[in-house]
């Protein structure tokens, strides 16, 4: 009888163990980000903003007398940002970065990589591509036309 009682209370331990590992598999699928952070390699983007980049160490002190404001790009493929840079033409002499600003940002836009690319490419007009819901723009999107004046001076791919 012991036996019995002994294998019976030893069954019922396993199958709660079990239970266990069954649920705690289950929340962590549930409760696992559905999007996290990632980061895609060889994107066209990044080219664009090493361009960029470049071309602020070479004026960017006068870009930031005429602009004087922080720009966002949060670049998506679906719902998962995959890369997210800033450009500074508020402080110093410019600069731009991989990553959100470190300052409150006047204009953060959001976009996927080939709606960025089209801007670039000068494809799509940006007011065409803003008024479609092709851009998401926060904060103020009047310095945005600031923003595509300089672009349009300084890449030149």
């Amino acid at each position: 009888m012991w036996k019995e009682m002994k294998k019976k209370c030893l069954h019922a331990k396993m199958k709660t163990a079990e239970e266990t590992a069954a649920s705690e598999l289950y929340m962590a699928l549930v409760v696992a980000p559905k999007n996290p952070p990632a980061k895609a390699a060889g994107l066209q983007s990044d080219v664009v903003f090493e361009e960029i980049g470049r071309r602020i160490r070479e004026v960017g002190s006068q870009l930031v007398q005429k602009v004087n404001a922080i720009f966002q790009w949060d670049i998506m493929s679906g719902e998962l940002m995959v890369a997210q840079w800033t450009l500074d033409l508020k402080t110093g002499s410019g600069e731009i970065y991989r990553g959100p600003s470190r300052q409150s940002a006047s204009a953060v836009f959001t976009l996927s990589e080939n709606d960025f690319m089209e801007l670039v490419l000068g494809k799509v007009k940006p007011q065409r591509a803003f008024l479609g819901g092709k851009i998401k723009v926060k904060g103020s999107i009047l310095l945005s036309h600031r923003l595509e004046a300089i672009l349009k001076d300084y890449i030149k791919l």
